[in-house]
């Protein structure tokens, strides 16, 4: 056998060692899954019945009304609020809803306020001071926030994107703008955008994921990402705004949400079972709050444990191909 007859072996187990090296470097803990609309959580155009008694899974509230285009939760004038909420509570495990949405207004950069919010909670229908929906809420709560508050932090640009758990008890800092109880967030420059922009929220194996496309080039991209998230079944879906001083058109598009259908081992569906959640709330907060604290630093951090994982990566596919040459060397002097 000749030396070229061996190459194409060689650099077929090459390829594949590369392969299998990168794979298990960049993979991730998805599972495969399927997902279905959920019509009776859903709201789109035309909008049908919206707001009627009977005839509609959605109830509005306050200044919200409907159009031919939107859901307009506050019109472009001081002091209003108004929301729009499903009337059936949600018993989903796994599910994600993608938010179609628009605020735009006459005010110029940070004469605008105050901005929306998407919520699962427990409580529905109630006004308040956080975007339009009561304080001390219980459940899940994702804050499109336009207009900075606390402007000694100027390292954060706005609008920002943040979700909070609450318990009931937990109360909404407006003064900081969240930051006490935020388990993280982006900023998302939305506000007179002419093109479309997009909210992405998922919540999967008790694991709570933010994305956002505002750019116009129809790509998801990443705001947070926060394990050990415990909602309980049988809440209410929601989306409230909220204008003081300053305002904005604060509009839904659409609210679509969708059924993950995500495969789980006998184990883990007996653990959920015995593990029911009564009380929304977030393993190691202590921990994400002291990350927050150090958030100049997080950035960083990200960079350096994406180097070093690449590094190791290399330095393994190199010890491998090493490996195999030798290997191949002493193969190829037994036979020769």
């Amino acid at each position: 056998m000749s030396r070229w007859n061996i190459m194409p072996h060689k650099l077929h187990f090459i390829f594949t060692f590369l392969l299998l090296f990168v794979s298990l470097c960049f993979s991730d803990d998805d599972h495969e899954m399927e997902e279905f609309l959920k019509r009776e959580f859903s709201l789109s155009k035309p909008y049908q019945g919206v707001g009627s008694l009977g005839s509609s899974h959605w109830e509005l509230m306050g200044d919200a009304m409907v159009t031919t285009d939107q859901v307009r939760l506050t019109p472009d004038m001081q002091s209003r609020q108004g929301a729009v909420w499903s009337r059936i509570p949600c018993h989903l495990k796994d599910w994600e809803m993608q938010v179609h949405f628009k605020v735009h207004g006459q005010g110029k950069k940070n004469l605008n306020g105050d901005g929306l919010a998407i919520w699962y909670t427990k409580e529905r229908m109630q006004k308040g001071p956080v975007f339009g929906n009561m304080d001390n809420f219980t459940g899940l709560g994702v804050f499109v926030d336009t207009y900075p508050n606390e402007e000694k932090y100027i390292e954060r640009i706005f609008p920002f994107v943040i979700a909070m758990v609450g318990n009931g008890t937990i109360s909404y800092d407006h003064e900081r703008d969240g930051r006490p109880t935020e388990l993280g967030g982006c900023n998302a420059m939305v506000r007179n955008q002419k093109h479309d922009t997009f909210l992405f929220i998922r919540y999967i194996r008790r694991r709570l994921t933010v994305m956002i496309d505002i750019d116009g080039q129809h790509e998801w991209r990443d705001c947070l990402d926060i394990p050990g998230v415990r909602l309980p079944l049988g809440y209410y879906f929601g989306a409230s705004a909220i204008t003081g001083d300053l305002s904005d058109n604060h509009d839904i598009i659409s609210l679509k949400l969708y059924q993950l259908t995500v495969l789980r081992s006998k184990k883990e569906e007996e653990e959920e079972e015995q593990d029911i959640i009564t009380i929304p709330s977030v393993d190691n907060m202590e921990l994400l709050r002291l990350g927050q604290n150090e958030e100049g630093m997080n950035g960083l951090a990200i960079f350096f444990t994406v180097l070093f994982s690449m590094l190791g990566c290399i330095f393994l596919i190199v010890i491998g191909m090493v490996v195999y040459s030798h290997w191949n060397e002493s193969r190829r002097k037994r036979f020769y």
